[in-house]
């Protein structure tokens, strides 16, 4: 028996079958049928063997010595065809940069994020070196070409986007960024210092296509159709408080007897002294990042006196002026404790359109959905040259704040996210450092293959 299954596995018609089957449902599940055009490649590679499609590969006759280098060649082939097809299609490495999504996810936290949960994109710009996002190591150069581009489509997933589950995404106003600057908001900046400013102090400017702007990962607090009200810093859903999660903290002044708290102590909640400094005149901290459990614990230290949450309330404080906080507009009183009522574009939902809401859905009608966008005599709105009083959604769009609510540059700061800036779901933590200690003390081992909740 044993023989007959090894005979059938070593048999090319039986390989070439099982290949052939598995390319047919690749195939079908991209819903692209010129990808039919490969089944002769199949053929020719396990059944007539007329073309050496692997070129670089040598063939050895019996007893003949191998070359080392052509061997290597052909596994660093092979890797780099391999990783590229996983990380377009399955699996994608992310690094945590920024303390937004603390305590949930930490700061130097590796991902590996799951392209399957909501489905992977179909690449807009397809001719990419592979293993690299946007920009080329050391030579800061871009990483891909745009002599072809397609146009947005996502494969089938295994699901779709719920509220309060943590997503990867594209940056929304990442389309244009600074070369001198690239991490920065170009359109916050420009707000600020003006367009030209700007372009001149730090420039000039890199336009990325969707599939290259530079990701971020927060929770999703609201999906396309939800009502959303920011009331002292508690995120409320159609009515309804979001649930409570273990990670979300936000700042709080605290204060003391004169005395400082104890770094030891402040570690057992993970709260690292050169995040949060000791003010004698208050005295006490006047940003001390707390989650709920924190909270409760620091309130019975004996030498806490008072801990007050920082609410941001109208008028704002810089940097959370009108020109801060999304929409952007100068009448604008939302701060980013108190934001909204805000209701999250549907795909082929049609929202009534006035001069007054169009600051909501500039960006999606111009930017996002392609569209000409005009305001002529600073009363009539036209859309691709035609008068318009109303505009039908072709995409869904989420609200995404990071779980850090007071240190988090989110939805509060540059609107609504896309359905085709959506990159994945994070999987679970593979590794973790901590930027503060050094090796081997810096590696945070009860994070690794940890779960993402």
């Amino acid at each position: 028996m044993i023989e007959k299954i090894r005979a059938m596995r070593t048999n090319k018609w039986f390989k070439f079958t099982v290949i052939t089957v598995c390319y047919l449902l690749w195939v079908i599940w991209l819903d692209n049928y010129w990808w039919l055009l490969g089944l002769p490649i199949i053929f020719d590679l396990y059944i007539s063997k007329k073309v050496k499609w692997a070129f670089w590969k040598k063939t050895y006759k019996k007893g003949e010595k191998r070359n080392i280098l052509l061997d290597w060649v052909d596994a660093i082939i092979f890797a780099l065809v391999a990783a590229a097809f996983l990380r377009m299609y399955f699996l994608e490495a992310y690094m945590i940069p920024t303390s937004s999504m603390e305590r949930s996810l930490l700061t130097g936290d590796y991902l590996f994020v799951s392209k399957f949960a909501y489905g992977p994109r179909v690449p807009e710009t397809p001719l990419s070196l592979p293993l690299v996002h946007n920009t080329l190591p050391l030579l800061n150069t871009r990483s891909y070409a745009e002599w072809i581009k397609w146009d947005y489509r996502r494969l089938a997933g295994f699901g779709f986007i719920k509220r309060n589950e943590v997503v990867v995404f594209g940056f929304p106003h990442g389309d244009t960024v600074l070369l001198k600057a690239p991490q920065e908001d170009y359109y916050k900046l420009a707000r600020f210092n003006g367009h030209e400013n700007i372009e001149r102090m730090l420039g000039p400017i890199i336009v990325r296509p969707t599939d290259k702007k530079d990701n971020y990962v927060k929770r999703c607090v609201a999906v396309s159709g939800d009502t959303l009200n920011i009331r002292d810093g508690k995120v409320w859903v159609n009515g309804t408080p979001q649930e409570p999660l273990p990670g979300i903290q936000y700042t709080y002044t605290v204060r003391t007897n004169g005395t400082s708290i104890n770094e030891l102590t402040l570690a057992k909640w993970d709260i690292s002294y050169k995040e949060t400094a000791f003010e004698p005149e208050l005295p006490g901290y006047r940003n001390m990042p707390l989650t709920a459990h924190a909270l409760e614990e620091i309130k019975k230290l004996p030498n806490v006196v008072s801990v007050v949450q920082n609410n941001d309330i109208f008028p704002h404080d810089y940097p959370d002026s009108p020109l801060a906080i999304f929409p952007f507009t100068p009448t604008n009183e939302w701060t980013r404790d108190n934001f909204g009522p805000l209701w999250i574009p549907q795909k082929g939902i049609t929202t009534p359109l006035t001069v007054e809401n169009l600051p909501l859905y500039w960006r999606i009608i111009s930017v996002y959905e392609k569209n000409t966008l005009e305001v002529r005599n600073d009363t009539t709105i036209y859309i691709n040259g035609q008068q318009a009083d109303s505009y039908t959604f072709k995409m869904d769009y989420y609200f995404m704040m990071g779980d850090n609510r007071h240190n988090s540059l989110d939805s509060r700061y540059w609107g609504f996210v896309p359905e085709d800036h959506v990159v994945g779901k994070p999987a679970f933590v593979w590794f973790s450092t901590d930027r503060y200690k050094s090796f081997p003390k810096n590696i945070r081992w009860g994070r690794l293959f940890k779960g993402i909740k």
